[in-house]
């Protein structure tokens, strides 16, 4: 595993001569922002030794470099999930990578289902814990004592400093931006309505198929982490009508104006 994490760090040193400070994974219909970085130098995943393929429509597999407010980052559009085939290890590999590279901070994005009935299609919400449970352990087997601890601690899984500069970023500009649990589910089919009642049990109020498996190897390596939803649609039960990528993606791109502003603030005052 090492040796495949390095071979990929050594190709992307070997097109880039510096470390990004933050890496950014863009969910289902938010590769906007990715538009917005100035200097780009991209590189599509299948030129990456060792990388994953994306399968999903919405998610483009390109790496992006570059900088956003003067502040050097790395952007995946496209991410890779459970539900396509792939092993968890490939899932989380990204991660693995960028951390061997030396980036310290992780933001995460997603396209979730509200079920928080307090929540609309277009919200925001800020991930302030997540439910794990339904996900199989990206860590399971033998640890590599090189990359993390056997037993990492999730107390604070989603960095508080940082949720607080993205409530404080999302102030100033105006966006009411929400804050809940998210809970993950394997997929690709959506969660049933009995489901989603037993998730709001638990606690939940939004409900995905990623970003836990990317948050639990990214706090297992030492990265601050910090995750953002964006509510493309009710869950089921919560509306009286069917579900369907189609509408997740629609929602996504509506919500791509304020969610970029929202991530660009955040990057800008980074600290």
């Amino acid at each position: 595993m090492i040796q495949k994490i390095d071979k990929t760090v050594e190709f992307l040193k070997s097109k880039i001569d510096y470390v990004p400070e933050i890496a950014i994974i863009l969910g289902s219909g938010l590769g906007k922002l990715a538009d917005l970085i100035e200097d780009a130098k991209i590189i599509p995943y299948e030129e990456i030794p060792n990388f994953p393929r994306t399968t999903v429509a919405g998610h483009e597999g390109k790496l992006i470099f570059g900088t956003i407010k003067n502040r050097r980052v790395v952007a995946m559009k496209g991410r890779f999930h459970y539900y396509e085939g792939n092993e968890m290890d490939s899932v989380v590999y990204p991660i693995r990578v960028f951390r061997r590279l030396g980036i310290g901070n992780l933001i995460v994005t997603n396209a979730a289902g509200g079920i928080n009935t307090g929540f609309k299609p277009g919200d925001l919400m800020l991930i302030t814990d997540h439910i794990s449970l339904f996900c199989e352990n990206p860590l399971r087997g033998e640890n590599i004592n090189d990359l993390g601890p056997r037993f990492p601690d999730m107390t604070v899984a989603y960095d508080k400093n940082l949720r607080a500069l993205a409530l404080e970023s999302a102030g100033k500009l105006g966006i009411d931006l929400k804050s809940g649990i998210y809970s993950y589910c394997k997929g690709p089919s959506y969660e049933s309505p009995a489901e989603i009642r037993a998730l709001r049990n638990m606690g939940a109020d939004a409900v995905g198929m990623s970003t836990v498996p990317e948050t639990i190897v990214a706090r297992h390596m030492g990265m601050r982490v910090l995750g953002i939803s964006c509510i493309t649609n009710m869950a089921a039960g919560i509306l009286d009508q069917p579900l369907n990528h189609e509408e997740v993606m629609e929602t996504g791109k509506q919500a791509e104006k304020k969610f970029s502003e929202l991530v660009c603030a955040i990057i800008e005052n980074w600290r």
